[in-house]
């Protein structure tokens, strides 16, 4: 939770994010919810671009602290748990960041472009390490590229919470569940 009130407005715009889109929220959006005036959020994070980098930094922070907590778990588990941070996203009705931010990527100012290439990077690196080491584990069985296919899980994870805000029921359960399939 919480405790700063920097800390406060960083939460609620990631929700925000999540839920309405980055072009969709503005200040008051923050600033009435929290009992604060637009002057404090512009304090902290001067422009709406600002505010959207350090909502992605905490999220690059949170998976770095996940991978850290991971990197004993054969590669298999380390993907389910993964998969269990989308999942819990679906249950949640939100979706993940690059799947709400990667829409508005021509819309965004140029700052947060990169940060957003650097999120999907990330996620896209540690997905593909994650299937290589795990097929030289003889964990995993796929064919072609740990890149292509890390593409290919991304997708599949990205996809599946859009068509599950969309559509309702287990869509997200399904589709990963069958993903996992298609690799061990």
């Amino acid at each position: 939770m919480a405790d700063t009130t920097r800390e406060k407005i960083i939460e609620l715009a990631d929700r925000l994010i999540r839920t309405k889109g980055f072009n969709a929220f503005s200040y008051a959006d923050i600033s009435a919810p929290l009992a604060i005036k637009n002057a404090a959020i512009h304090y902290h994070f001067p422009s709406k671009a600002d505010l959207g980098i350090s909502v992605i930094d905490h999220e690059l922070e949170r998976f770095a602290a996940q991978q850290r907590k991971w990197a004993q778990l054969p590669e298999d588990e380390q993907l389910k748990k993964l998969s269990g941070i989308f999942r819990q996203r679906s249950r949640q009705g939100t979706i993940c960041l690059v799947g709400s931010l990667t829409p508005d990527y021509d819309t965004l100012p140029a700052p947060m472009q990169q940060k957003v290439q650097e999120m999907c990077s990330t996620l896209l690196q540690w997905v593909a390490q994650c299937l290589e080491k795990g097929r030289a584990h003889g964990r995993f069985d796929f064919e072609g590229s740990a890149e292509d296919r890390a593409l290919l899980v991304m997708s599949n994870l990205l996809s599946s919470l859009l068509f599950s805000r969309a559509l309702g029921g287990n869509i997200f359960g399904r589709m990963s569940d069958r993903m996992m399939k298609d690799i061990l």
